[in-house]
């Protein structure tokens, strides 16, 4: 086991509207990695055409109590796979310090309509340690093999 394990991160949710309050926040396994988001949207559901993206309350706000800890919002597998609706920006990243509404931004990256009802689990929210650089300004970079390669730059085996 991991001290993170030993020691669970302590996040405070407040619960923003009733949809997210019966949904609740919980992990859907024991082992799951994050805790699934939901659409908490005034209407029964939203239609997504593709390749239009659509900005979902998730109906909480979260102080995360842990030092060195930040919140990740990323895309359930089950929904990106099978209905091609992904979180737009690849992965959402909720700062300590933010305190106001998870909002969840999806992709319709499907070749048809989407509809996303009230109260589905839309994204998922893990919890992970990050780090801050030192950023230091310098006129020179050193040398490396790989050097500005990039985009493919190693080739493809």
């Amino acid at each position: 086991m991991t001290n993170l394990q030993n020691h669970p991160v302590e996040v405070k949710i407040k619960f923003l509207n009733e949809t997210a309050r019966k949904g609740g926040m919980d992990y859907a396994t024991p082992f799951s990695a994050g805790v699934d988001l939901r659409a908490c949207i005034d209407v029964d559901f939203i239609e997504l055409a593709p390749g239009e993206r659509y900005t979902f309350p998730g109906g909480i706000a979260i102080e995360i109590t842990t030092p060195g800890i930040a919140g990740f919002v990323f895309s359930r597998s089950g929904l990106g796979t099978k209905d091609g609706l992904t979180v737009s920006q690849g992965v959402g990243v909720i700062d300590p310090d933010y305190r106001g509404e998870i909002k969840i931004s999806l992709l319709n990256t499907s070749g048809q309509k989407r509809r996303i009802e009230r109260g589905q689990r839309i994204a998922q929210l893990v919890f992970m340690p990050y780090c801050h650089a030192a950023l230091i300004p310098s006129e020179e970079l050193s040398d490396t093999q790989r050097g500005a390669g990039g985009f493919g730059h190693t080739g493809k085996n």
